[in-house]
């Protein structure tokens, strides 16, 4: 049984979500980690899909500006936007990750990543600059279309 204290009680659906991608995690080791970024690779495509029908069109930019608005602007700032990037820095992990792994990062980065990839286009790159989950002091993040 997991035990937590009432102040560590999730806030929100996503922090329960990091808290159960982490008991996997603690309790199955690396070997659970494709399982995990399988499992979020689905969730990112239904978001994804969901979000095509609310917008104009498919350009990066579009979409990051969308996915911008689901952001906590006191722990995730924009660093640029364009057709063909998009950069965030957060300083809290909504999954609560924060010295975990980057491994466990990268899993649970199948989320947004295949959020963009379905959204916009198969061809977005995510790159993990930096990550609190590997103990670093804030998260860097790029999507960026190749083609």
């Amino acid at each position: 049984m997991i035990k937590v204290n009432d102040d560590q009680l999730p806030k929100n659906s996503i922090e329960a979500q990091g808290l159960l991608i982490k008991a996997i995690f603690n309790k199955f080791g690396r070997k659970s980690l494709s399982v995990i970024k399988d499992v979020c690779k689905i969730q990112g495509r239904a978001l994804g899909l969901k979000i095509t029908k609310k917008l104009p069109d498919n350009r990066l930019s579009t979409v990051a500006k969308a996915f911008s608005k689901s952001l906590d602007p006191k722990s995730v700032k924009v660093i640029s936007i364009s057709d063909e990037k998009f950069q965030i820095q957060g300083t809290k992990c909504p999954f609560c990750l924060e010295n975990t792994s980057r491994e466990l990062c990268e899993a649970t980065m199948a989320i947004d990543h295949e959020y963009f990839r379905t959204a916009v286009d198969n061809h977005i790159e995510l790159k993990i600059i930096k990550t609190l989950a590997a103990g670093d002091p804030y998260c860097d993040t790029i999507y960026e279309l190749k083609k």
